[in-house]
């Protein structure tokens, strides 16, 4: 089999397409900001390596043979590929198309996150932003891994060659049994929950993270509290708080589960603490697209933050 890849170029197809699609050779040169003769002896050149005709001249222009029609169709294809394939490269080192995988946990899921991804959409629709539950600890290792670009989460702490930063700071509050007593009150003090039953989560046996937070925190104010149970998620723990098992705390965005049962209540300034939400991605990591989706995080995270204040 004949191999012409290696004789035919772009110029060729290019020229040969313009002259058909004028039906003329000087309507073609115009368009192509060339003389006449090169451009005929592109399309002879293109005929030797063919060893075909695919023009026939008359009286009234040219016409195309059947080795010319079949040609003509596979150029235009290939040249309207090359242009689609050169754009979506550009697009893609623009930072405008292709895909970034997203690692979520927690609270932030019901508000700040949503937000960042549905800017980033509107700025940039041809990216797909894919989502991933996963813990603070998982997502470390996928970001290793490259099996993700970018995460979301709070207490990350320095990571060899991960980079991260506070994208938005949160008010804690407490979900609470809307048949309990503290769920009347305007606020609450941390030394309302002394002796009450807490619902943790994530679970207090991994280290770090909120509710060892949280126990750290209620202990320095010597505040005793029963462990009512250790869940893994902020909805396994709102849904308890709605069965009357115990007292689950979180931050404002949980606000969102409106689950029947439960009542939001926050604390008074003296005892009222913040939790950042921390974006992290890799140091090395210079992609246009991730450059443009923590530059989206970080607009949001402000105007969640100016939202808070006037709140």
């Amino acid at each position: 089999m004949v191999r012409y890849s290696s004789s035919i170029d772009m110029r060729h197809m290019r020229y040969f397409v313009a002259v058909v699609t004028h039906h003329s050779f000087r309507r073609a040169a115009a368009e192509l900001n060339v003389s006449q003769p090169p451009l005929t002896r592109q399309i002879q050149q293109l005929e030797e390596i063919l060893g075909v005709r695919l023009l026939e001249r008359n009286s009234r222009g040219i016409t195309l043979t059947a080795a010319g029609e079949s040609f003509y169709a596979d150029a235009r294809n290939i040249l309207a590929l090359v242009d689609q394939g050169a754009t979506r490269a550009n697009a893609i080192g623009q930072g405008q198309m292709g895909r970034i995988d997203v690692g979520v946990f927690g609270s932030a899921i019901f508000d700040v996150i949503p937000r960042i991804v549905l800017a980033f959409r509107e700025q940039f629709p041809d990216v797909e932003v894919s989502l991933h539950t996963m813990s603070r600890e998982e997502q470390v290792k996928a970001l290793i891994e490259r099996r993700i670009d970018v995460g979301f989460n709070r207490f990350f702490n320095d990571y060899p060659g991960l980079f991260w930063q506070t994208i938005a700071s949160q008010r804690m509050l407490a979900a609470i049994p809307t048949e309990h007593p503290l769920a009347a009150r305007a606020s609450l003090s941390l030394s309302d929950l002394n002796q009450q039953p807490i619902i943790f989560y994530p679970p207090i046996e991994r280290p770090g993270g909120f509710s060892n937070f949280l126990l750290r925190m209620l202990h320095e104010r010597s505040v005793s509290v029963h462990i009512a149970q250790n869940v893994e998620d902020v909805i396994t723990a709102i849904s308890l708080v709605s069965s009357g098992l115990g007292i689950a705390l979180g931050v404002d965005s949980v606000r969102n589960l409106n689950i029947p049962g439960v009542t939001y209540v926050s604390f008074d300034e003296q005892d009222a603490a913040t939790f950042d939400l921390c974006l992290i991605h890799r140091a090395d990591d210079h992609m246009p697209m991730l450059e443009e989706f923590v530059r989206t995080a970080r607009a949001v995270g402000q105007g969640t933050a100016e939202t808070s204040k006037l709140s």
